[in-house]
């Protein structure tokens, strides 16, 4: 386990992720009643697509500014074929590992649209999603891992029943998402994840 693993452990105290950067999005609304938070899931998302890091005319991360209803969809050719969309995740972690979380994990992020996830519908109900800055073709960096992994184990502790249902797009939306793509390696998040549990 690196150090930048051991040193910055995470807790969850009121659905908040403790050293994640606060960018609240309007894109979310309260869970149905009796919900049990129990499941994560994992995405990715750039923008333009495969172009990280990118920001727009007041350096906010296109990404950031897109999940907070900023973005201006002329900035990019691409934008306009997301035009008006009303989107945002929990969590999202970037190419260095920098964590920003725009949605109270107990608040209704709007990741998954339509989905289902062992016979249940509407994944947005039931699950925290996590959006990596990345695309299904590029290699994610050994950071986002480090933060994920750091994420997931905090999530395991404050909401127990997620511990058996971590999950990707593609599996929620088979036939219309393939995030979080052929490059991610769940074997090496859930072995780094298992390590972290045995130090806590």
């Amino acid at each position: 386990m690196s150090n930048a693993i051991s040193k910055a452990l995470m807790t969850i105290t009121d659905g908040q992720l403790s050293s994640a950067h606060k960018l609240p999005s309007p894109n979310c609304n309260t869970r149905p009643d009796g919900v049990t938070i129990d499941t994560i899931v994992i995405h990715n998302i750039s923008l333009p697509p495969d172009d990280f890091g990118a920001t727009d005319s007041h350096g906010l991360h296109y990404v950031k500014a897109l999940f907070t209803n900023q973005l201006d969809w002329d900035a990019h050719p691409y934008f306009q074929t997301i035009r008006g969309a009303e989107v945002s995740a929990h969590l999202l972690i970037e190419r260095d590992g920098t964590i920003t979380q725009f949605v109270n994990f107990n608040e209704r992020a709007w990741h998954a649209g339509k989905s289902s996830y062992l016979g249940r519908p509407n994944c947005n109900d039931y699950s925290i999603g996590i959006e990596l800055e990345g695309s299904d073709f590029t290699a994610f960096t050994n950071q986002q891992y480090d933060a994920l992994a750091t994420v997931i184990s905090a999530l395991y502790k404050a909401y127990t029943k997620t511990r058996r249902h971590l999950t990707g797009h593609s599996d929620i939306a088979p036939n219309r998402k393939t995030d979080p793509g052929e490059h991610f390696d769940w074997a090496r998040l859930r072995g780094v994840v298992a390590q972290l549990a045995q130090t806590t």
